[in-house]
């Protein structure tokens, strides 16, 4: 497991490079590997720097979730190809960053149809910024915008599965979209599930931990013992993974606000070390566990 967080930490990297591209940085990008992780018949998990991409390919054609950083693009066409894939027809994007929206420009130019929440249209219509890793988003080009949106949920028919796309609120953004492939009883949480360590919750795009908790709880009640849950970040999952990570969060929400209820501010709540219980299992990720207290805290008191 500290091997694997060790390479997911390297995965997450990239939202820490500035617009300025450099060689290392075009050697970093030239050295990405793909990997596709087999999930059921038709659907797999593809890895590589960003968030997870969910890919299905049938009869109908494929039908992608998510496409990581646009200088990932040609690398992910190359390992759909491999699969005996075409370019997406489909693509739904689970929230607005971009490492899962960055390749949007290229599949839409290639005629992919990318569908979303309404506020991932938003989002990507404007500048954005996340300050915690220095990033900063132009307005997206017309052709990387969602041409079909969605409020509370929409389902698509594709592949001989019912798909099952889900709204929920105020999780990781204002904007997250939960795929259900619900004949294949197969799962894309989205940045919803970080498996394995604490997850980034952007609270400056509506996000929160009541959300994040709400979010899996829909999941949960969406699985069984056989569901496999593609998360955005970590290896591919089940209920149990899931369950797991739901509990965590729930502990960290309810030692953190009971901090708040008892009047103390930013510095206290960290200096309290409220997640000292949870460390061990879910603190090797990407995120140190202060900043992660503080962005969770931050949430808590908008």
């Amino acid at each position: 497991m500290k091997r694997l967080k060790k390479t997911l930490r390297a995965c997450l990297l990239p939202l820490l490079i500035t617009a300025t591209a450099s060689a290392n940085a075009n050697d970093h990008w030239h050295s990405v590997e793909v990997k596709a992780v087999p999930v059921s018949d038709g659907i797999y998990m593809l890895m590589g720097e960003g968030g997870n991409i969910g890919v299905s390919i049938g009869e109908d054609g494929t039908f992608a979730i998510d496409d990581q950083y646009a200088q990932m693009s040609t690398k992910i066409a190359a390992a759909i190809q491999q699969l005996s894939g075409d370019l997406p027809k489909f693509l739904i994007n689970t929230h607005w960053h971009g490492d899962h929206t960055g390749g949007n420009a290229h599949f839409g130019e290639q005629g992919a149809i990318i569908v979303a929440h309404e506020n991932v249209r938003e989002s990507l219509k404007v500048e954005k910024s996340i300050k915690l890793f220095n990033m900063h988003k132009p307005p997206s080009p017309k052709e990387a915008l969602p041409v079909v949106t969605f409020q509370n949920e929409m389902s698509l028919h594709l592949n001989g599965d019912d798909i099952r796309l889900l709204h929920v609120a105020n999780a990781h953004t204002d904007g997250d979209a939960i795929v259900h492939f619900t004949q294949a009883n197969v799962i894309h949480a989205g940045d919803t599930f970080f498996n394995g360590f604490y997850p980034f919750i952007d609270v400056d795009s509506g996000g929160g931990i009541a959300g994040m908790i709400a979010a899996c709880n829909t999941v949960i009640a969406l699985a069984n013992d056989q569901t496999k849950i593609m998360p955005g970040h970590g290896p591919l999952a089940n209920k149990a993974d899931l369950v797991a990570f739901r509990d965590m969060l729930v502990v960290a929400e309810k030692n953190i606000r009971a901090l708040i209820i008892a009047g103390k501010n930013e510095a206290d709540v960290v200096a309290a070390k409220p997640l000292a219980e949870l460390d061990e299992e879910w603190g090797d990720g990407f995120i140190p566990t202060d900043m992660w207290v503080k962005i969770v805290y931050s949430g808590m008191v908008k």
